[in-house]
């Protein structure tokens, strides 16, 4: 097992990364990837096909906030990325010039009212914030004074447009609080899940919002010595009934997006058995890590030296995605956030040990 970030690079031409996604969203192309055999060039729209009456597809129902804001200290301008939510209703979030900062500096928000205090700093770029509004009142003035968080690598020289603010959410969007969408979940629209509840495809969701954190490359070349930043999760009874008893009558746990599988496979017990969760995760699944929970995997195409593609090496095989990922590329795949997707199935042997 490797543990060096340099094994997991790759060469991506510029032009394959995404700025729009497919139209509609359902004709964004699918690289179907079984755990052993040739792969097949499919597109989204084919999945129920590709799955199993039984199957569980199990989805993030996040909803991404206008994250990003333009405070003031004084004269200084601070840009703020929000991270999470606190346990006593403070925020983390990520600061450029964060240096400036002193726990109780008073932030302001042009053309708001708002403000917000300084409670900590730590030297890695994230401050814990207090906001003087909560609840509603939060959201409007998130609304007014925020914009969309976008991955850098989604060119914006003007930021996010109103069309992004409906094509950077899912279909299955409900519970706000993830700073960066679940990808893999904006590829399905209502005629796909129809035609996968008339294949007997169910389905069910988990809450796992997405934090700043997930923008952060991998430092160094020692993969032992990056952290995870912590990620705010929920998985129901409800839910975990329903993949509990899924597994029991045979069939597949289908997991849309890396979140989806991260929650569930934080949530995991030993066989396999999902417990109710409510918490922060931090799993970081690399090749050596044994799964779980999950059975096949719906994800884009993630970023060289990213540990999402670190991720999908230990789920489907080192050497298998390596080579997934050079037939995309020369057949012209589109690559991240608003890119096309692809379908893995768990290597037989994916692993030893969990990290």
């Amino acid at each position: 097992m490797t543990d060096l970030a340099s094994d997991f690079d790759f060469d991506l031409p510029p032009a394959l990364i995404a700025e729009h996604p497919a139209r509609p969203r359902d004709s964004a192309r699918l690289l179907d990837i079984p755990a052993a055999g040739p792969f097949h060039d499919r597109i989204v729209r084919d999945l129920p096909s590709l799955l199993r009456p039984g199957d569980l597809l199990v989805a993030n129902d996040t909803a991404v906030i206008p994250a990003q804001l333009d405070a003031r200290r004084g004269e200084a301008r601070i840009g703020i990325t929000l991270d999470r939510i606190l346990p006593d209703g403070t925020w983390h979030a990520l600061a450029r010039n964060a240096r400036r900062l002193r726990a109780g500096d008073v932030l302001t928000f042009p053309g708001t009212p708002n403000t917000a205090a300084v409670i900590s700093r730590d030297d890695e770029g994230g401050v814990v914030l207090r906001f003087d509004t909560e609840g509603a009142a939060f959201d409007a003035f998130l609304q007014a004074a925020g914009v969309l968080a976008l991955p850098p690598y989604i060119a914006r020289p003007f930021g996010p447009t109103e069309q992004d603010r409906v094509d950077y959410a899912t279909i299955f969007s409900a519970h706000r609080g993830a700073v960066a969408a679940p990808t893999a979940g904006l590829h399905f629209t209502p005629d796909l899940l129809a035609a996968l509840d008339a294949a007997g495809v169910g389905r069910c969701t988990l809450t796992l919002h997405v934090g700043a954190g997930t923008f952060l490359p991998v430092r160094g070349d020692s993969i032992a010595a990056h952290r995870m930043h912590a990620e705010r999760g929920v998985i129901t009874a409800e839910t975990a009934d329903a993949i509990n008893a899924a597994r029991r009558a045979g069939g597949r746990i289908v997991a849309v997006g890396t979140t989806s599988l991260r929650l569930l496979e934080s949530a995991a017990d030993p066989d396999g058995t999902i417990r109710p969760f409510d918490g922060d995760t931090a799993i970081f699944i690399r090749p050596g890590y044994r799964f779980r929970a999950v059975d096949v995997l719906m994800t884009n195409f993630h970023l060289p030296r990213s540990t999402l593609f670190m991720l999908v090496c230990a789920f489907a095989g080192y050497d298998r995605m390596r080579d997934a990922y050079a037939h995309a590329v020369a057949d012209g795949y589109r690559f991240y956030s608003y890119g096309d997707a692809c379908l893995l199935h768990r290597a037989p042997a994916a692993g030893e040990q969990g990290l």
